[in-house]
């Protein structure tokens, strides 16, 4: 029944991402863990949305081997295991190619905390990684790529930036669940439409004081948090 309602919410982290427009025929895919059972729900590769189902959802273990299903995982399956094996916090992950947040990527350039909006989400820039090298690129590809965004955080907080730019390719997120990595995906392509517009209106646009970037992300996040309701 737990697994039944991964497929599920990993489902809908999928097509949650296709509704608010970030994801063009099958560019992306999303996925969710058991971190009770060691098993990660992933989204199988090169099919339509309106297509899948929950049933269509494959099963792997923490090292990416195939527990469960018919159809081959996303090709990224290697990126989301070195993920959820360096980030014990993780509990699911959305990788998209949306417009603005891979623009930026492709320019190699961080997502700089130029106002509110961006500081309720992550404390500080989406960071973008280094550039690979050839001998990883042409070797384990997905697992090297997952390499390069924990090397990338080796000291930054994963929870307090939830997402990261791959540099050239396209942008990486994540959160406690599924759907919190799909929502976290939507936020990141707002912010870097913002950033992006802003930093046309005024080249010199300075960013967030550490004070109000702090304010703004804690009143949402942690222990002192009181945005929203009481859960």
């Amino acid at each position: 029944m737990r697994l039944q309602r991964l497929r599920e919410e990993v489902l809908e982290a999928n097509l949650e991402v296709v509704r608010r427009g970030l994801v063009l025929y099958t560019f992306g895919n999303a996925s969710g863990i058991s971190r009770e059972e060691g098993l990660i729900v992933i989204k199988p590769s090169g099919v339509a949305y309106d297509a899948l189902k929950p049933e269509h959802m494959v099963i792997t273990d923490l090292q990416g081997a195939i527990v469960d299903g018919d159809l081959r995982p996303s090709s990224d399956l290697s990126t989301h295991v070195a993920l959820y094996q360096a980030f014990p916090s993780l509990g699911g992950v959305v990788h998209t190619h949306s417009r603005y947040a891979t623009a930026w990527a492709q320019a190699g350039r961080e997502i700089p905390c130029l106002g509110t909006t961006h500081a309720d989400y992550f404390r500080g820039p989406v960071p973008v990684t280094e550039v690979m090298q050839d001998a990883d690129i042409q070797s384990e590809y997905e697992w090297n790529t997952g390499q390069a965004i924990v090397r990338r955080f080796k000291t930054l907080d994963p929870l307090a930036v939830p997402a990261v730019l791959v540099a050239g390719h396209a942008p990486f997120c994540w959160g406690p669940s599924a759907g919190a990595a799909a929502h976290n995906a939507v936020i990141l392509e707002e912010v870097a439409w913002m950033s992006y517009h802003t930093l046309m209106i005024d080249a010199g646009a300075r960013g967030l004081s550490d004070t109000l970037r702090d304010k703004h992300f804690l009143r949402k996040h942690g222990p002192e948090a009181y945005y929203g309701q009481p859960r």
